[in-house]
């Protein structure tokens, strides 16, 4: 070609290429001058010397069979293909069926066709009316799957997309991203006004995915393919309904189906006559099931039929086509003419809706891409105006969808696929891809719509993952499939709590061997990888009652901290959107032989982009080992390696301690509880070397309003004994347990590596059966000065101090008012945010001598022993500290948690920000997570353990 200077121009076409995808005749035409040479030696020995053909025979054989020999040595190795029983797909479907009933039922036109998020049986709490980009887009493409299944007709599938497609272009939108969270019978954006990436990237991924699944119909037989399947999954539901009937009562219906699936009408005459048929004995055993009409599946079976029936009668009128041979297409029907305009309309509106969805598609990425990190950010903060400061960095994501789609729409450059982190492990000696939280969803999720191919990186990862995570189950015991969920916490409104799970060794996540929740969707997920045990794994989940009128719940919940007396498990009994969508369309991959991947594979955008999911297994590469370690730590029965100091005794004669720090930001806090704060080379609270006191630092009382007895999260300040007592150090973080008055106090101390701020999260949960009314009140008192200083002169350093309080982010500001023209003052602020439960009242104080009162100390202070509120005095005080009040009453066996956030900021506006942010129970969940990151990476970078440093 550098010669010549010819043909530079010739490429193959993608469709040319698949179709002449290697194979033996393939084979046979690129080397047929082999068999050509054996041949022609084969007749020249026969001709010439007949006695030397024995000998050759061998030789010649070989050539002849040489381009087979070649191709049989290039095929991949191929995995054990995996064999379902007849009852395993019976099994599968009928969960298929309930699983679409989920949004067969709410998504309606009382949330203006949009998918509520969640469903909940528990405590009655019922339907969410919101709604995410992830579950629009899964609620598109379970239409689709509900069609392909034969629960839908091709009227049915048409009307519901084009409802959801209409109210989503109503829908407020930045960039053409859609917000990450909308109420859905407003159709407002909740607030904070947020574009996710992940959610812009799966929405699109959906709609693309949904494109040519829509163009693709005008060709395909106006009626479901398996609309007799769809209809016996029905019916089995119904069957397993009934309750208190005798078996002969479905005979006729049951032997109906039977014989329609024995001999199955191929015609339109035929098929109008068993649907009329199995319709009149539907109805006549409509009332065989449930009783609500929403878990009445002899309802639903005769509401199906009927469906099925009038959208046949609707596109092709009785007594039209009776004389076809077969099913006819939409475009067979425009040379029918009384069917020609109805099909028309219908090819018009599937061209239309697939405009549609292509358009919504169209969202500008490069707000949310950092050019020079080549990665995407979590997501921007439309109401802040701001970016994330947080990316996705790695391959083992769900973002990877949004990075595949954005490559192929040439929003970002190819370079951010391969910028995307490849820690390796090793799972069973195969090498497999790291993620985060080693949670199925980040695996699987993008292989609902995206073609995998077998021996690369990504689909060995699958294999390892799956077979890492029945590892895990049989490990602890339990069923397996662990993955981001709800759990068996609930908050003020009784609605379960929801946050990301994995298991040890797949994750960089600290901590995953902590909780234990099994969710039913990530074993649904596993179909698409091992089917055998996935199916298993769901049946052994339905014979343990883990099933509902949707399908599987979301999540069992088996970690021991989160369970009552004497149970072993918690079902958590409810149902979200995209969770109900990734099950029905990993059974769809399964059962209906991977119709979302090859819609995908379809769409010419995807086409030339498809080689990047091609990554072979490197073969030599360095491999992330202490992932792996810190897994056989956790799971090990024997004593862990991590240090962990566990300490019952807070009168120790020498203090024990625990240091916490970001590089600027100082806590330290002994086994009794007390500590200090310092920020750089000043002391945000106060702290004096004193051999017979150590109430310093910031403490929290806890008060029983009706027997006015309180005691402290610590054996500091109050010094009370405690039923039960633990000060536990661990690596980042320091944690008090302890155990009074039929309440269980537990406070959690870490500093954030990102802002300097501390966090000590304090849960308090009534384990007696009576409704009871605490009082939580934090204390501490404030320096901003140097610890020299404050202890030469504590008088003269407290006359500088000014407070501020602010309400309606119940919070409390503090800073020194300058002495000198060029002097700065940094800004101190303290907050106290209640999540899971309700606070009552609140009240604030920021004087000394108001909180402790004449003669009494820290141990009884009067603000204990008074009944009323804090004073909320404010301004330049004498003595100044911090403190916040909430009032909280506790049900029985129910819990509060509250975080207590003191931090230190250059200005009045940061300090405000940071009080925002710590507000938000996620951000502050993160900082548990990041404070151990950080001490990993300060100790790699000393090369030492914990012990050592």
């Amino acid at each position: 070609m550098g010669v010549s200077k010819q043909r530079l121009l010739e490429w193959n076409p993608s469709s040319e290429t698949n179709r002449d995808s290697p194979n033996l005749s393939a084979a046979y035409r690129a080397m047929w001058i082999a068999p050509f040479i054996a041949v022609g030696a084969g007749l020249y020995l026969v001709l010439v010397r007949p006695e030397a053909l024995l000998v050759a025979a061998p030789i010649l054989l070989l050539w002849w069979l040489s381009p087979a020999i070649i191709w049989w040595v290039s095929e991949p190795l191929a995995r054990r293909t995996s064999k379902l029983t007849p009852d395993q797909t019976v099994f599968l479907r009928k969960t298929a069926r309930k699983t679409w009933a989920y949004f067969e039922n709410l998504v309606a036109v009382q949330d203006n066709w949009l998918p509520p998020d969640n469903y909940q049986v528990y405590r009655d709490v019922g339907v969410a009316h919101r709604t995410s980009p992830t579950n629009m887009g899964m609620a598109l493409l379970a239409n689709l799957s509900a069609y392909d299944f034969g629960y839908l007709p091709l009227g049915g599938l048409i009307e519901r997309t084009a409802n959801t497609l209409r109210t989503m272009e109503r829908l407020e939108r930045y960039h053409g991203h859609f917000y990450n969270w909308y109420d859905t019978q407003s159709l407002q954006p909740l607030l904070p006004m947020y574009v996710s990436t992940v959610d812009s990237g799966n929405l699109g991924g959906h709609l693309l995915t949904l494109q040519p699944g829509l163009l693709a119909l005008p060709d395909q037989p106006i009626l479901a393919v398996r609309w007799l399947e769809g209809l016996q999954d029905t019916f089995g539901v119904a069957l397993e309904n009934t309750q208190g009937m005798t078996p002969h009562q479905l005979i006729p219906l049951q032997t109906a189906l039977d014989v329609a699936t024995k001999d199955r009408p191929v015609t339109l005459a035929a098929v109008k006559h068993c649907l009329e048929h199995l319709m009149v004995l539907a109805v006549d055993g409509e009332s065989l099931a449930g009783q609500a009409p929403t878990e009445d599946w002899g309802h639903v079976l005769v509401r199906q039929c009927r469906a099925h029936l009038d959208d046949l009668r609707w596109l092709v009128p009785d007594g039209e086509g009776d004389n076809l041979e077969s099913i006819p297409t939409l475009r067979e029907l425009l040379l029918i003419p009384a069917s020609s305009r109805r099909a028309q309309e219908r090819i018009t509106a599937l061209e239309q809706l697939a405009l549609q969805a292509s358009e919504l598609a169209c969202m500008q990425y490069d707000f949310l891409y950092d050019k020079p990190r080549r990665l995407f950010a979590i997501g921007y903060n439309v109401t802040e105006r701001h970016r994330d400061a947080s990316y996705y960095d790695l391959l083992a994501s769900e973002a990877r969808l949004c990075n595949f789609v954005t490559i192929a729409q040439e929003q970002v450059p190819q370079e951010s696929w391969f910028a995307l982190g490849r820690l390796l492990i090793t799972t069973d000696g195969e090498p497999t891809l790291l993620s985060w939280s080693g949670s199925m969803f980040e695996y699987l999720m993008p292989l609902l719509v995206m073609p995998t191919y077998t021996n690369t990186l990504i689909d060995q990862t699958y294999h390892a993952v799956v077979q890492r995570q029945i590892a895990y189950g049989k490990q602890r015991n339990v069923p397996w499939g662990t993955s981001e969920s709800g759990y068996n916490t609930v908050d003020g409104h009784l609605n379960y709590q929801y946050r990301a799970f994995g298991v040890p060794g797949l994750g960089l996540k600290r901590g995953l061997a902590e909780d234990l929740v099994i969710a039913p969707y990530a074993s649904a997920l596993a179909l698409m990888v091992d089917p055998e045990a996935a199916c298993h794994n769901l049946q052994r989940l339905a014979a343990d009652g883990v099933v509902g009128k949707f399908g599987f719940y979301e999540a069992v919940d088996y970690t021991p901290s989160r369970q009552r007396r004497g149970e072993a498990r918690v079902v958590i009994q409810s149902f979200m959107a995209h969770h109900q969508g990734m099950s029905l369309l990993a059974l769809a991959y399964l059962l209906l032989d991977r119709p979302m991947q090859r819609r995908f594979a379809a769409n010419p955008q995807f086409q030339a982009t498809l080689l990047l999911l091609q990554e072979r297994i490197p073969k030599a590469t360095a491999f992330y080992t202490q992932a792996a370690e810190v897994a056989e730590v956790l799971l090990a029965s024997s004593e862990p390696q991590i240090p962990i100091r566990v300490l019952t005794n807070p009168n120790t004669l020498i203090p024990e301690v625990q240091l916490l720090s970001n590089g600027h930001y100082h806590v330290m806090v002994t086994n009794a509880g007390g500590g200090y704060s310092r920020c750089k080379d000043f002391a945000v609270t106060r702290w004096q070397e004193d051999s017979t006191r150590d109430h310093w630092g910031t403490v929290c009382y806890i008060r029983d309003v009706a027997s006015g007895e309180f005691w402290s999260t610590a054996h500091q300040p109050t010094l009370t004994p405690a039923d039960h007592y633990e000060a536990i150090f661990s690596e980042g973080r320091a944690e008090f347990r302890r155990r009074d008055h039929d309440f269980d106090t537990h406070i959690d101390i870490v500093v954030s590596p990102e802002d300097d701020i501390e966090l000590r999260r304090v849960r308090i949960t009534n384990d007696s059966p009576l409704r009871r009314t605490i009082e939580v009140t934090s204390y501490a008192e404030v320096v901003l000065a140097s610890p020299a200083s404050d202890t030469l002169h504590p008088a003269f350093s407290k006359l500088f101090v000014q407070t501020e309080i602010i309400d309606p982010l119940q919070a409390i500001l503090c800073t020194r008012r300058p002495r000198a023209i060029h002097e700065h003052s940094p800004w101190m602020f303290h907050l106290m945010a209640v999540h899971e439960g309700d606070s009552s009242g609140i009240s604030y104080e920021t004087d000394r001598a108001q909180f402790i009162g004449r003669g009494n100390t820290l141990v009884a202070p009067h603000a204990m022993t008074a009944t009323d509120h804090l004073s909320n005095s404010v301004g330049a005080v004498l003595d100044p500290i911090v403190a916040i009040r909430h009032r909280i009453t506790l049900e029985p066996e129910a819990s509060v948690t509250l975080d207590m956030v003191i931090g230190i900021a250059d200005t009045r506006e940061a300090s405000l920000q940071l009080v925002e942010k710590y507000r938000d129970r996620r951000l502050a969940d993160r900082v548990f997570d990041l404070a151990w990151t950080h001490s990993q990476v300060v100790l790699r970078q000393l090369n030492a353990s914990e012990a050592e440093a």
